[in-house]
């Protein structure tokens, strides 16, 4: 048999949509708070703007340079691209019809968007003074000549779009030529405005953009305007990087310039959106109808992340998850004792984020400390281990950070972190050719009784506060020598040692990684043929890749059992006779993010478990740095294990990939 027949493969972009209509799911679920509701709506928008932005814009380039080459899954390119529009416009519908039920609940709570036609006076002369005094001094219309460029529009950015005839022309109004104009939303202004109501339990909003119509006439004293409607277009980010720049830094600036002005992908605009406007946007803008997305309601329901933090509607939310203190950091002040002592497990976000943190602040006061060196991939805004490793550099400690510049949508905030840290005195990494450095890791050298002790955290998750309050994930402390040592090597490696590392503990991609999982799979299908369990867990974001899926097929038809949790993409098929029978597939969406990555290896009764940085795909095994760790002690592994064998048993959040794709939950499976 043939595991890499197409027919055993799921497109990667189909699979993904499949993803987010589970999302879409939890917002459509009446179990969920209004508002928990409203913010699972606004992650499906943000997410199919990144999709679009990269997987889309990718694949129409493919199609436009005449790639006619199948994938992995059989897809031609333009047999793929047309599907998956099809697949888009049907998400969005689905998103709308949503949003257009959330309304209806908001309203039944005294929460009420309102139509201009139905202002009070009173919140119409509140209209006109905010207008006036507010809206009107920061917006800038441009008039813009039929057929002109639009390449100035910025991404993802909200515009009204106008249409207009001279009040001065002597023509006749038939023949009178038609102006356009561009209006920005001001971004610096919130887009959902609070109106005075004579309610005191009812509130009352309206778009920004509703009242810039509203009020649009008085910002053409010259012009009639016959016609006035908002649209978004979304543009190309899948932009190539000058992997060989000899200043990285300055090649990332450029790119994100060039992003900003990327090829158009999507144009979304209102429903029943003028048709002279809408020609006018397509013909500029060279898209087509395919490419343009007709919405029942307001352009880009991102803004409702932020409105449903609305204040005062707490019984509309979640009660709010409060992490509980690392339970195995329970006893002692001093984290270096703790973690001399064994070895260290915190779950974030139902444990404190407090431990990473804490091991960097008592890192840069501790004068048994030398150096300090640590990975950052994505970090929170006003981050408490940034400002540590600031402490650190004033005390004299050594200072060591890499910085992927390259994280894709955090490149510039990244970019910011590198000039602050380079003018406290760190030592700043930044560029590595080719590769990514998405492992999460951090080294603290002590010198203790005239000998150098080091101190490792590694973790499934980035080094962001912010974030570890609602992603899954595991840490690690340590402080076994064989632990340090290879952390040691790695942070040599990124510095530019030439040396080929030998790594004692942990497994690293590009170099090893992928050959230990494909070991470690084969040894379950050695351990059936001896008569033994063979029994594989793996818990990650996504499977992809071809090589581990067939791996996982001859695993399968040698009776290994394999129980993969996947919360995203999965290009496996599951529960296929004589290839995948053995193979079960979850994933789990709901309040957290899963984001941890586990794998567990029956092993014969002698358990292998390891944590990592890296899914099971492409571009984790062979293009970016990334960590595999052992987990050794029996009571952090067994730990680890229960907390697998719970997320199996889920029959709530959990959704049962079918043979054919498509996911079920366990509760409505015969």
């Amino acid at each position: 048999m043939d595991y890499k027949e197409s027919k055993y493969y799921n497109s990667k972009q189909l699979s993904w949509l499949k993803f987010n209509n589970r999302v879409l799911e939890e917002a459509q679920d009446e179990s969920n708070p209004l508002l928990e509701r409203a913010k699972f709506l606004s992650i499906t928008a943000s997410n199919l703007d990144e999709f679009v932005m990269v997987r889309v814009a990718r694949l129409k380039k493919r199609v436009d340079s005449g790639v006619d080459k199948q994938d992995k899954a059989g897809y031609k390119p333009q047999q793929l691209l047309l599907e998956l529009l099809n697949g888009i416009h049907s998400l969005v519908a689905k998103q709308y019809s949503c949003f257009a039920e959330l309304l209806n609940n908001l309203e039944q709570e005294d929460i009420l968007f309102t139509k201009i036609e139905d202002l009070t006076m009173k919140q119409k002369l509140f209209l006109d003074d905010y207008f006036a005094e507010t809206i009107s001094p920061i917006l800038n219309p441009l008039i813009i000549e039929q057929g002109s460029s639009l390449s100035f529009l910025s991404n993802k950015t909200l515009y009204l779009s106008v249409r207009l005839k001279s009040k001065n022309s002597k023509e006749s109004s038939s023949k009178q030529k038609e102006n356009f104009s561009i209006v920005k939303l001001p971004t610096t202004l919130s887009r959902v405005i609070e109106l005075p109501t004579a309610q005191e339990d009812k509130r009352v909003f309206l778009l920004l953009e509703r009242v810039i119509e509203e009020y649009i006439d008085l910002l053409y004293s010259d012009y009639q305007v016959e016609a006035v409607n908002a649209f978004r277009i979304t543009r190309n980010a899948d932009i190539d990087i000058d992997q060989e720049a000899q200043d990285l830094l300055l090649e990332m600036k450029d790119y994100l310039r060039r992003r900003e002005r990327g090829f158009p992908v999507r144009l979304e605009v209102e429903e029943e959106m003028d048709g002279q406007l809408k020609e006018f946007l397509l013909g500029s803008l060279k898209l087509s109808e395919s490419d343009t997305y007709e919405v029942a309601g307001p352009i880009d329901l991102t803004f409702l992340l932020e409105f449903s933090q609305l204040e005062g509607y707490d019984h509309l939310r979640f009660e709010p998850l409060v992490p509980q203190s690392a339970q195995d950091f329970d006893g002692y002040d001093d984290i270096f004792t703790q973690i001399n002592e064994r070895d260290r497990l915190v779950h974030h976000p139902y444990e404190s984020f407090e431990p990473v943190i804490e091991l960097v602040r008592q890192a840069a006061v501790d004068p048994k400390v030398i150096a300090i060196k640590q990975t950052i991939y994505r970090v929170s805004e006003d981050s408490p281990i940034i400002d540590a490793l600031l402490k650190a550099v004033e005390n004299g400690k050594q200072v060591t950070v890499f910085v992927e510049l390259k994280a894709r949508f955090d490149e510039e905030n990244n970019i910011s972190l590198v000039k602050k840290l380079e003018n406290a005195g760190c030592h700043v990494l930044y560029g590595l050719a080719g590769l990514k450095v998405h492992a999460k890791a951090l080294l603290v050298v002590r010198e203790e009784d005239e000998r150098i002790k080091r101190y490792v955290h590694l973790g499934t998750g980035n080094y962001n506060d912010q974030t570890a309050k609602v992603y899954t994930d595991f840490s690690m402390f340590t402080a076994k020598d064989d632990f340090g040592r290879d952390v040691a090597k790695l942070f040599n490696f990124l510095n530019g040692s030439l040396e080929s590392p030998d790594w004692r503990k942990i497994t690293v991609a590009p170099f090893n990684l992928r050959y230990n999982f494909t070991k470690l799979i084969r040894n379950e299908i050695e351990q059936v043929k001896l008569g033994k369990e063979g029994r594989i867990i793996a818990k990650m974001n996504a499977l992809v890749d071809q090589k581990i899926i067939t791996e996982l097929y001859s695993a399968s038809t040698a009776g290994v059992k394999v129980d993969l949790i996947i919360r995203g993409i999965c290009c496996l098929s599951p529960g296929l006779k004589g290839l995948s029978e053995n193979i079960r597939v979850i994933s789990i969406v709901g309040r957290f993010l899963e984001h941890s990555r586990v794998f567990y290896f029956e092993n014969g009764g002698e358990a292998k478990l390891f944590l990592a940085s890296a899914d099971w795909r492409p571009r984790n095994l062979n293009r970016r740095i990334e960590v595999l760790f052992p987990v050794e002690e029996e009571k952090l592994k067994k730990r680890i294990i229960n907390i697998l064998e719970i997320l199996l048993s889920d029959t709530v959040k959990a959704r049962k990939q079918q043979p054919d794709g498509s996911y079920q939950r366990p509760s409505s499976l015969p």
